[in-house]
């Protein structure tokens, strides 16, 4: 274990020779200062955890704690691996056959990842946890939080790809049928506690493939903030939606939503 540094927010960096993943897996933990006394913490994953330094994550959880915007919050940023095997769907592989790892990933987190942190740290339990992403990264986490409400009650999607889908587009697509992550929410069931956050960019992409006027990856998100609401979920209590007229598809503009996101999901009581 390597200490990066001793401020409001400790920086760890752990290594796991993952079974479930075949390789060697690097996650990096950001602490608030208590987390050794053994009490309840909340617990946020996220993905695509090689990204946190550049996302400026240690800087934005330490002007929130010390301002007492936040509750303190244990965050943990998972390197990711081959993106397009490990994240996706359990269960359900896209029309190219991806996302086959994506049910070894999830054993990953539950078997190997969250046994680990309890151990190092001496945490007894999570008072909650959460879970998020950004583009593959945000499908993965709202998949496993989604298939695991007794064990989530929250999930965060920065410029999620919710387009994942089971036919190419010149393959007799429609998106009512063959979008995978919006079709598990149909077919899933009410799970009462969970909540969502997405972030979409209106410069997130440029491609429309039903020509309403609207770029897919606000249309998909949408499109699932909608399934939320039919399952049972309303807005603005258990769904949270951030649009960015400038947001692009990249590390700068999720790093301007990251602050929202924490002061929506865990934001200080008085």
């Amino acid at each position: 274990m390597q200490l990066v540094n001793q401020q409001v927010i400790k920086v760890d960096i752990i290594e796991i020779e993952s079974i479930y993943l075949e390789r060697n897996v690097k996650v990096e933990c950001f602490l608030p200062d208590f987390v050794n006394d053994n009490r309840s913490v909340d617990l946020l994953l996220i993905n695509d955890g090689q990204n946190m330094e550049e996302l400026g994550l240690a800087a934005i959880l330490r002007n929130l704690i010390s301002g007492q915007e936040i509750s303190p919050l244990f965050c943990v940023g998972i390197y990711a691996g081959d993106r397009k095997t490990e994240y996706g769907t359990t269960g359900v592989l896209d029309y190219l056959g991806r996302g086959y790892k994506a049910g070894s990933y999830t054993k990953f987190i539950f078997e190997e990842l969250l046994p680990l942190i309890k151990s190092t740290y001496n945490i007894m339990s999570f008072t909650s946890k959460a879970f998020a992403g950004f583009s593959l990264g945000g499908l993965s986490a709202l998949d496993i939080v989604w298939s695991h409400p007794r064990e989530f009650q929250k999930a965060g999607v920065f410029s999620g790809s919710l387009w994942w889908r089971t036919k190419a587009l010149d393959e007799g697509y429609d998106e009512n049928t063959d979008r995978i992550m919006h079709t598990k929410i149909r077919e899933g069931n009410y799970a009462p506690g969970l909540q969502f956050f997405f972030e979409a960019g209106a410069q997130d992409e440029t491609m429309d493939r039903n020509n309403n006027g609207i770029i897919d990856s606000i249309d998909d998100t949408l499109g699932m903030m909608e399934e939320l609401v039919k399952k049972g979920y309303t807005l603005p209590g258990d769904v949270c939606y951030l649009e960015l007229q400038d947001g692009k598809h990249d590390i700068a503009t999720w790093a301007e939503a990251m602050p929202v996101f924490l002061k929506w999901g865990w934001r200080r009581k008085a």
